[in-house]
């Protein structure tokens, strides 16, 4: 058990962040355990084959059969438009202490892809990452991140509906917050307390995660839970709807108008809903002018919701 101690200051700090390097390593856990992660096989399917030119030596050593990884794999990401270049630059410049130590926390020991020279293990650790990302993640990262956006959107909705406690008590099943104390049960068998002080709680949502995750060692204050919405990402949708909406507005508008009752991307929808983004951008391009969708930027990118007429439509139809 892991408690995050949060006293009045703390609460108002609770923050999201969204970190490609932390998806990176997470990552590691579906291709060593494909089992544990359905909800990415569509992933890890089309992904096989670029993965099998890959360091998978050094990339193996990264992962224990816990599916623990080392900190430095888990950096807290300053906000939600953290980018992969800035933390691997990062990354190169770990001290050979803080380098030994995180593999040790891991493996009890330092495998040997990264035995040797400090500079020469570190350059291979960020040379066999940066293939994975380039080979596994690059052309599917702006799928992959408009569903992490969506999230963090929903969940500051609900703080705002809710309140704090009720979000935090949302995030997986493993996580419980009362009386100013986050509680994650992992599968750590040590008892940890630690109490925030001021250093900030980010919240991380991934991928790569069935249940509350948090740093193996004493690193700042991070829970890492499984996004909303990855469940559609590889497949296409079907979406039933209203037969009276589907002859005014026409089918595929009919269904992303069904579907909206959550904040999403067009990307995000174009891979749903087997819609080319061109085309989706102009159907949702309608829904809002004809006032049936809101949307907001978020980052780089535009989630659409329905908005009360939308819904009251749906409703009608019904």
């Amino acid at each position: 058990m892991l408690r995050y101690v949060l006293n009045e200051a703390d609460v108002a700090a609770v923050r999201f962040g969204i970190s490609p390097l932390c998806e990176l390593g997470l990552s590691l856990r579906g291709i060593r355990d494909p089992s544990r992660y359905p909800l990415q096989l569509g992933w890890l399917r089309r992904t096989e084959e670029a993965r099998s030119h890959l360091d998978l030596a050094a990339l193996t050593a990264l992962i224990d059969d816990r599916l623990w990884t080392p900190d430095f794999l888990n950096p807290r990401p300053e906000s939600p438009l953290t980018r992969l270049g800035d933390e691997l630059a990062a990354l190169a410049d770990i001290t050979p202490a803080e380098f030994e130590r995180d593999l040790v926390a891991v493996h009890g020991n330092v495998p040997e892809p990264f035995r040797g020279p400090h500079r020469a293990a570190v350059r291979r650790l960020v040379a066999a990452l940066d293939e994975l990302w380039e080979a596994t993640f690059e052309p599917h990262w702006p799928r992959m991140r408009a569903v992490l956006e969506a999230d963090i959107v929903h969940r500051g909705r609900l703080i705002a509906q809710s309140g704090l406690s009720t979000m935090l008590n949302g995030l997986a099943s493993t996580v419980d917050y009362a009386d100013g104390v986050v509680s994650i049960r992992l599968r750590d068998p040590s008892d940890r307390t630690k109490a925030i002080g001021g250093s900030g709680l980010t919240l991380v949502p991934t991928m790569f995660t069935t249940r509350g995750s948090a740093p193996v060692g004493d690193g700042p204050p991070m829970l890492m839970y499984a996004a909303r919405g990855q469940g559609a990402l590889w497949e296409t949708e079907r979406v039933a709807n209203p037969a009276a909406v589907a002859a005014i507005l026409g089918e595929t508008r009919a269904r992303l108008l069904a579907a909206l009752g959550d904040p999403a991307s067009s990307t995000e929808l174009g891979v749903r809903f087997d819609v080319t983004a061109s085309a989706v951008n102009q159907h949702l391009r309608a829904l809002h002018d004809a006032g049936l969708l809101t949307r907001t930027r978020y980052g780089r990118s535009v989630l659409y919701l329905r908005s009360e007429l939308g819904s009251a439509l749906l409703a009608g139809a019904a």
